[in-house]
């Protein structure tokens, strides 16, 4: 007979790979985005979402404005918004573009413009300098801010 050679067997690691360790941490990492996203009161966040919107769609009628070579203008009321273009002299609904269309907010809404210039107005022309401007959109007991720099940049804040 031959002689069994003895072995030691491996001692057991102990502990969580690191595979493990990082679906951990995405996980968490979802779910705490989750809760600092729904931890927004509803409408605060519903405001939010319209503000972003709208700050997007103000840096591209701009850059319309710019491109087209006539001026735009943003008009509002409690029950929405639409672009307006200047042609023959008069404000007109700006009617052949589908991403500047007029839009319903999702509740009632109000809106005041701040510039420096006193005016009420938010108005792109040709030129790439345009005044700068704050808006303010309320609802209930919601607000948030948009604040333009007079060079393309838009920023959303509560």
């Amino acid at each position: 007979m031959e002689p069994l050679s003895l072995r030691r067997p491996r001692p057991r690691q102990r502990g969580f790979t690191l595979i493990e360790l990082l679906v951990a941490l995405v996980i968490a990492g979802i779910a705490l985005s989750m809760v600092a996203i729904n931890g927004l009161p509803g409408a605060q966040r519903g405001l939010r979402f319209e503000a972003e919107r709208l700050a997007q769609l103000l840096s591209l009628a701009r850059e319309e404005a710019q491109v087209r070579g006539q001026p735009l203008r943003l008009q509002a009321d409690e029950s929405g918004y639409r672009f307006l273009v200047l042609r023959e002299r008069r404000w007109q609904p700006l009617a052949d573009d589908t991403d500047l269309r007029a839009r319903a907010w999702d509740q009632p809404t109000s809106l005041s413009v701040q510039r420096p210039d006193g005016r009420a107005e938010v108005e792109f022309g040709r030129d790439s300098v345009d005044v700068p401007f704050t808006l303010r959109l309320a609802r209930d007991d919601a607000s948030v801010l948009i604040s333009a720099n007079g060079l393309g940049y838009f920023e959303v804040r509560p």
